[in-house]
C-alpha cells in the first residue's frame, strides 16, 4: 500500500498555529482547502481497497481538523505524535490522543523530543526516544502502541532495531517506496511526502502509484539525503540560517 505523508492540516495564514514553527516546518503544513482537494482527487480516483495509508506527522492541533475530513469521507488517518510536545501550544493535548484513537484512527510515535537527525543519534538516545514516547502515548490511549514514524526523515539501520527493541511493529520513513519491507522484526513502510504546494492532481497520482511523479519524488529525496550525508553537522546550522527552524523548539539533537 502506498502511503503519503502529511504533516498539519490549517487554516490558511495559520500555519504558526499548529506544529512546529519556522518556514521550513510550514512547507509541509497543508491548508484545509487543499487536503479537501486532494481527498477529493485521490477518492474520486481510486477504488477504496486501493486508497492510499494517510499519515500525519508530529501531533500538532491540525490532526484534529484532518481527522474531520477524512471521517467525512468514511476514511481514518495514522497519526504519529511527537510525545514531548503534548499538550505544549499548537500541539494536540492527552483529551485529543484519546478522542482519534476512540474515533478509530491509529495514534502512534514521532519520537519524544524530535531528533532532527535521529539516525545520527547514540544507541541509548534512540531507545530513550523510542521507549518514553512509546510509555507516555500507550498510558493516554490505554493500551500498547505499535506503529511510529521517523522524524526529520533521517532514517539509519539503528533507529529501526531501536524501535523494534521498544516493541514497535510498524515504522513509517521518509524514503519514496511503494513496498514494505521487513527489518528487526518490524515492517518498514515507505512513505511520498506531501507539502503545502502539491496540487491535488500531484496527490492523486502518487495516490495511484503513477510512474512519473514517484520517479521524480525519489530524484528530489535521494538528492536531499545526499546533501545531508554530506553537510554533516553543517546541515543543522545551515537549514537554521536558510529556513528558520524556530529558536524556541528544543530539537532533540541540536545543542547550542
Amino acid at each position: 500500500m502506498i502511503a503519503l505523508m502529511y504533516h498539519d492540516v490549517v487554516e490558511p495564514g495559520r500555519e504558526e498555529a499548529s506544529g512546529f514553527p519556522g518556514r521550513d516546518a510550514n512547507s509541509y503544513k497543508v491548508t484545509v482547502g487543499r487536503f479537501r482537494a486532494h481527498l477529493d482527487a485521490i477518492l474520486g480516483r481510486l477504488p477504496a481497497n486501493q486508497l492510499p495509508a494517510f499519515t500525519f506527522d508530529d501531533g500538532g492541533s491540525g490532526a484534529c481538523a484532518a481527522a474531520d475530513l477524512l471521517e467525512a469521507r468514511g476514511r481514518r488517518g495514522c497519526f504519529f505524535v511527537t510525545a514531548g510536545y503534548i499538550g505544549t501550544r499548537g500541539f494536540v493535548d492527552a483529551a485529543s490522543i484519546r478522542d482519534l484513537d476512540r474515533r478509530g484512527h491509529v495514534v502512534g510515535s514521532h519520537s519524544c523530543s524530535h531528533p532532527l537527525r535521529i539516525g545520527h543519534c547514540s544507541t541509548a538516545q534512540l531507545r530513550d526516544e523510542w521507549n518514553r514516547s512509546r510509555d507516555v502515548i500507550s498510558a493516554i490511549v490505554g493500551r500498547r502502541i505499535t506503529a511510529a514514524s521517523v522524524p526529520g526523515g533521517d532514517f539509519h539501520p539503528a533507529v529501526a532495531e531501536a524501535a523494534a527493541d521498544a516493541g514497535f511493529t510498524d515504522l513509517f520513513t521518509s524514503e519514496p517506496a511503494t513496498e514494505s519491507r521487513p527489518a528487526f522484526g518490524l515492517t518498514l513502510r515507505g512513505r511520498f511526502i506531501i507539502r503545502s504546494w502539491t496540487p491535488a492532481r500531484t496527490a492523486a497520482a502518487l495516490a495511484a502509484g503513477d510512474s512519473l511523479p514517484l520517479v521524480r519524488e525519489a530524484l528530489v529525496w535521494n538528492v536531499k539525503k545526499l546533501g545531508k550525508r554530506l553537510g554533516g553537522e553543517r546541515y543543522l546550522r545551515i537549514r537554521r540560517l536558510l529556513l528558520g527552524d524556530g529558536r524556541q523548539v528544543r530539537w532533540g539533537d541540536v545543542r547550542d
